[in-house]
């Protein structure tokens, strides 16, 4: 791949998992800053129960307040896992939505409180609810790389689930590594494995977690194996709340500095990242990883 699209992610799985609580008008601040750096796809929050996740608990109030912003060029992406919260997607304004299934059962359960085939069943409906509302649908597989519960999970169930996923019809699937184990050798094993049950016209997206000090080195294989984009959390901010230890996420001025060394066009300017990511180290008041 010559080319590859970052998908921004740090509104959204960078502050969920933060210590700091943003005000919805710096999450703003923090989206224009990302686009304005060039991002084109940005995940600005997630249409959950505010129980579950209560960082998100402004979602409506953030798409309001970035589309006053009048953004241009910019898809805007909201988490969802259920068809209600698709409806809250549209409600809001927002351009895609992103839902989630986890690849082992037991990460399933503790992330939407039912085993990964009764996520699956519902996931027709859900992007059929999506695609009624006139927004793209993407969805992302968690755990594809390995279980905080479960330990390994193997490449045929990896498959069979992405499988499934491809079967309901979304415009992009994303295979996610919640909690940092792969390395280069396990994402050339396991994209290729999801590249042969989807075709060759489905879009892949990977997301990886900079745990072990993989997720660069990671992004770059999955380039190179035609991965189509890559979520990135501006200077590393995230996590998994439902995952014991799974720290950030890979940071987008670093993923961008490798990819621009290495010739593959991102579109973002690393020098307005690095000044937004120093911006971002403020607002939540610690240091970033990047």
């Amino acid at each position: 791949m010559t080319a590859v699209t970052l998908v921004e992610v740090s509104p959204r799985d960078g502050l969920q998992n933060d210590p700091a609580d943003l005000t919805t008008e710096a999450k703003v601040e923090l989206v224009a800053r990302v686009a304005a750096a060039g991002a084109r796809r940005v995940e600005v929050t997630s249409f959950v129960s505010p129980r579950a996740v209560p960082k998100m608990a402004d979602a409506e109030a953030v798409v309001a307040g970035l589309r006053a912003r009048r953004l241009t060029g910019v898809s805007l992406i909201g988490l969802v896992v259920n068809e209600r919260g698709v409806t809250r997607a549209a409600a809001a304004g927002v351009d895609e939505v992103n839902a989630v299934v986890v690849a082992s059962d037991t990460f399933n359960r503790r992330n939407q409180g039912v085993p990964t085939a009764e996520t699956l069943a519902r996931l027709p409906d859900l992007v059929g609810a999506a695609r009624a509302a006139g927004l793209g649908v993407s969805v992302t597989v968690g755990a594809a790389f390995g279980c905080p519960f479960e330990g390994e999970v193997p490449v045929g169930r990896l498959a069979e689930v992405v499988a499934a996923v491809a079967a309901a019809g979304p415009d992009e699937i994303a295979l996610a590594d919640t909690i940092g184990v792969a390395v280069p050798a396990d994402v050339a094993e396991r994209v290729p494995a999801a590249r042969e049950v989807v075709g060759p016209s489905l879009r892949l997206r990977a997301h990886f977690h900079d745990t072990r000090n993989t997720a660069v080195a990671n992004a770059l294989a999955a380039v190179g194996l035609g991965v189509e984009a890559l979520d990135a959390s501006l200077g590393g901010l995230g996590g998994c709340p439902f995952a014991p230890a799974a720290t950030g996420n890979v940071a987008t001025e670093d993923l961008v500095y490798a990819l621009g060394r290495s010739g593959v066009a991102h579109g973002l300017d690393l020098a307005a990242l690095i000044e937004a990511s120093r911006w971002l180290g403020r607002a939540v008041g610690h240091d970033l990883p990047a």
